[in-house]
C-alpha cells in the first residue's frame, strides 16, 4: 500500500504569522496535522507542511505520494535543483535549514511529489488550505528558524 500525503502551507503576509498542514491516508487511517508559526514565509511553510507529514510516518521504506499545490516543493524534488543545491552547499539558497531536514527524511522512503492545482476543488487540497490558514491565525504559535535567520 501507498502512503498519501496531502500538503499545504500559508504565510499571513510574506513574512508574517504562517501556518502549514498536512493529511496523511494509510489504507482506511487518516491523520491531519497543523502548526502555526510567529513569523515565516509561504515557501518555508509550503515545505515545513511535507517535513511534518514525513516526521509523522512510523515506518520507513515506504511508498509514498506528496500532493502538494507548490512548484517550488515539487519542482525542487521533481526537477531535481535540490540535489544540485546541495552540490553547491545551498549557495544562496533560502530556507537550505529546512532542505537539509527535508532530504534526511526523503532517503527513508521511496518518495515521490506530484503537483495539483490550488483552489481545484480538491477535497483533501482544500482541507490543509483550511487547516493552514487556522494555523497562521493560532494564538498559539511556534517559532520558526526564519527569524533567526533573518536578523
Amino acid at each position: 500500500m501507498k502512503v498519501i500525503i496531502y500538503t499545504d502551507g500559508s504565510s499571513l503576509g510574506n513574512p508574517g504569522p504562517g501556518g502549514c498542514a498536512a493529511i496523511l491516508i494509510y489504507g482506511n487511517k487518516r491523520l491531519e496535522i497543523s502548526r502555526g508559526y510567529k513569523k515565516t514565509t509561504n515557501n518555508r511553510m509550503e515545505l515545513l507542511a511535507v517535513i511534518l507529514a514525513l516526521e509523522a510516518l512510523k515506518k520507513d521504506n515506504l511508498n509514498v505520494i506528496i500532493y502538494s499545490d507548490s512548484n517550488y516543493v515539487v519542482n525542487a524534488v521533481e526537477k531535481k535543483w535540490v540535489f544540485d543545491w546541495v552540490k553547491n552547499g545551498f549557495k544562496k539558497k533560502k530556507n537550505a535549514d529546512l532542505w537539509m531536514k527535508f532530504l534526511e527524511l526523503y532517503h527513508k522512503n521511496n518518495i515521490s511529489l506530484q503537483w495539483v492545482e490550488a483552489h481545484a476543488g480538491i477535497l483533501e487540497n482544500e482541507k490543509c488550505d483550511l487547516l493552514a490558514k487556522k494555523a497562521a491565525e493560532n494564538p498559539l504559535y511556534h517559532d520558526d528558524e526564519f527569524e533567526k535567520l533573518s536578523s
